[in-house]
């Protein structure tokens, strides 16, 4: 027997009528502020363990955690869980109800009461992040932890479908953009799978997806990762526009644009979805290479 099956019979998921009672309880109330949309089937649950492929030996990171549907899901494997919820009301209970649920996980659970998006590093270094993210700040949240925690080495969180594919789109495709081409700095990223409206409470009223993103080194360049950011940036700002045209300003001027373009080997009248990371970078090396001593950006 494994350590998953072992802690099964153990651990009890939310059903539809225990979130609803917990948050009758609680008197909570999903709010559209901080993109509260809990998931109430344990199968759906079950479903976004397995897909992320979570182990008893891991150690996860979970943003978000509401009600603690997906938590009690990712403490069945026998993982470590560090939950973190930016809800004080939410955070305070996540504790009792995984006493109540799931007694045998109890001193796997650690429960921190914060904005993830002011995380920089955690007491136990977490090898995944599994997730439902609040769909208004999935992007910003996702590519901030996966600045700050270098351990994280696999992703897979629920999200817009939309914000789905653009994290996963390469170059070319009409929903690549700025969030594919910094996720791709980091991590290699594919759409995992669907998830209907109507496991969610209260229902959203768009369609959500799973990305995976499995970490990588970032292209080789001399340019900071700040340097390509910024050149993303310019490039997207203006996306009907050439690349000599959109990254005018960002290089100070459009001959300054097509003078660092053409080092770096790519095409001015490109448009920038045309460009993947690593084009990106070299045009941002390309750009510091040739400025003035004292006024890199670095």
């Amino acid at each position: 027997m494994t350590p998953a099956e072992s802690t099964n019979d153990a651990v009890q998921l939310l059903t539809a009528s225990s979130v609803r009672e917990l948050a009758t309880r609680l008197n909570v109330r999903p709010t559209k502020t901080l993109g509260q949309n809990f998931v109430i089937d344990p199968g759906t649950v079950r479903r976004i363990v397995r897909t992320a492929g979570v182990g008893s030996s891991d150690t996860v990171l979970e943003v978000g955690p509401g009600l603690g549907s997906l938590t009690l899901g990712l403490l069945e494997t026998g993982a470590h869980v560090t939950a973190v919820e930016i809800d004080p009301v939410l955070a305070g209970a996540l504790g009792e109800t995984v006493t109540t649920h799931a007694p045998v996980a109890v001193d796997r659970l650690t429960v921190i009461a914060a904005d993830a998006m002011e995380l920089t590093e955690l007491p136990t270094p977490p090898v995944r992040l599994v997730a439902n993210l609040p769909y208004n700040v999935a992007v910003p949240v996702l590519l901030h932890l996966l600045a700050h925690l270098p351990s994280l080495r696999e992703v897979l969180v629920m999200v817009q479908a939309e914000v789905a594919d653009r994290i996963a789109a390469g170059p070319g495709s009409r929903t690549y953009g700025v969030p594919s081409a910094k996720a791709a700095w980091y991590a290699s990223a594919s759409r995992a799978g669907s998830i209907g409206r109507s496991v969610f409470w209260p229902a959203p009223n768009v369609d959500s997806a799973l990305v995976r993103l499995v970490r990588r080194d970032p292209p080789l360049t001399t340019a900071t990762r700040a340097e390509v950011f910024a050149c993303i940036d310019a490039a997207f700002s203006q996306r009907r526009k050439t690349l000599r045209s959109a990254l005018a300003g960002w290089a100070g001027s459009a001959d300054l644009a097509e003078q660092a373009l053409r080092s770096a080997g790519v095409d001015p009248t490109l448009r920038g979805e045309r460009l993947d990371v690593t084009q990106f970078a070299a045009v941002a090396a390309a750009r510091t290479a040739g400025e003035p001593k004292g006024r890199s950006a670095r």
